[in-house]
């Protein structure tokens, strides 16, 4: 029997998510034999680690000092949180290329047109998170504000660093969507607000990142955040280390799972369109898009012609109804795409589109690919990002 150490902290919910996929690996495809024990993110490796006669490690390595002690013991490992430290070694994490753009468009959509961050500069995951996160908001034609957070060492850095944090939030163009660059600046986000007495989500909306539950659930107003998926993650991990321990070869190209999406809560479940005919056809289209509503239907709910719609929308949005329509469609696509097998039949029919052939010639004049070509490419992109 294998016997593997798992160095993956166990306060997070991302993190337990990770140590649940591999569980759920090792149920189908045989047992190892495991150390595992409550862990922090910044617990040492256990002491016996340097003479410890194991075949395989699972980690997510925090300081050069952990990577070193690491690298001694000599078997098959698997990085879980960043390439930064273990260089070489096969890594498995989330997508933050795909985080930055999903949030961005997840303010789009509600009809934000001015944005910011609260950034980190500690890793290259938040780095990338925050890139890409600008970079989708430039596409859009629109500019974004940025402030980085800063370490506290005492209760006195956190205080200034509030009030610095207030003064920013007041200076901002409102309404704006600002994004988090994890969850727990995002708290810290809504902490100021509420001391500014500066209204969430009406004047500033706030997303985080890695769904941490027990904070976004204590926030006020509960913290919308972009969900990890952890369990395949873990899955994958513990799949590559398998057959590294078996003697195979894997693919040393970073394994990155995409987000599963956004759970959205109060701090940004709101829509920032001024026409109350507009507001009332996106809430449709969003509750009603998958059922198969035609833009007739909409118009008729809304109380006006299809010419009228399709003007304001265009005012408000800078897109028609069926373009809005298809957006919301075609998202839930590429979502499904990814991260399940379901067929091209079935997944015509879960979002809304009235036959598979009408999806697939759809989704090849938008994206110049077939669904089928749009699932294999997802599934082996060769990246050299890091992840987390």
């Amino acid at each position: 029997m294998k016997r593997v150490a798992i160095l993956v902290e166990t306060t997070r919910s991302y993190t337990r998510d990770l140590l649940a996929g591999v569980s759920r690996y090792l149920k189908q495809y045989g047992s190892w034999s495991t150390f595992l024990e409550l862990r922090a993110f910044e617990s040492s490796p256990p002491p016996w680690l340097r003479t410890w006669d194991g075949d395989g490690i699972l980690t997510r390595t925090h300081s050069p000092e952990m990577a070193k002690a690491i690298a001694a013991v000599g078997v098959p490992t698997i990085e879980l949180r960043s390439t930064n430290y273990n260089r070489g070694m096969p890594f498995a994490g989330m997508d933050n290329a795909i985080i930055g753009q999903m949030v961005a468009e997840h303010f789009l959509d509600r009809g934000y047109r001015r944005f910011a961050v609260y950034a980190l500069d500690t890793e290259s995951f938040f780095r990338e998170r925050v890139r890409n996160f600008v970079t989708r908001v430039e596409q859009a034609g629109k500019n974004c504000t940025l402030l980085l957070a800063r370490s506290e060492a005492s209760p006195q850095d956190w205080e200034a660093h509030q009030a610095e944090l207030m003064n920013w939030l007041i200076s901002l163009e409102k309404p704006v969507g600002i994004f988090g660059a994890n969850d727990q600046l995002a708290v810290r986000l809504l902490d100021a607000c509420r001391r500014a007495a500066i209204p969430v989500p009406d004047q500033v909306a706030v997303v985080g990142c890695e769904n941490e539950e027990t904070l976004c659930e204590f926030a006020s107003p509960t913290l919308t955040s972009v969900k990890f998926d952890g369990l395949t993650v873990g899955y994958r991990a513990a799949e590559m280390l398998d057959q590294l321990m078996r003697g195979e070869e894997v693919d040393r190209s970073p394994v990155l799972i995409p987000p599963k999406g956004i759970e959205v809560r109060a701090s940004s479940d709101e829509f920032v369109i001024e026409d109350p005919i507009v507001l009332r056809a996106v809430h449709l289209i969003r509750e009603r898009a998958f059922t198969g509503i035609s833009v007739g239907e909409i118009c008729r709910l809304v109380g006006v012609s299809r010419s009228t719609l399709e003007r304001r929308m265009k005012s408000n949005l800078q897109r028609g109804t069926k373009e809005e329509l298809l957006q919301v469609q075609f998202r839930e696509v590429n979502r499904l795409l990814q991260n399940s097998d379901l067929t091209i039949e079935v997944i015509a029919e879960e979002t809304g589109f009235t036959h598979p052939h009408y999806l697939q010639t759809t989704y090849r004049e938008r994206f110049g690919m077939t669904p089928g070509a749009y699932r294999n490419q997802s599934r082996s992109r060769i990246s050299t990002r890091s992840g987390s």
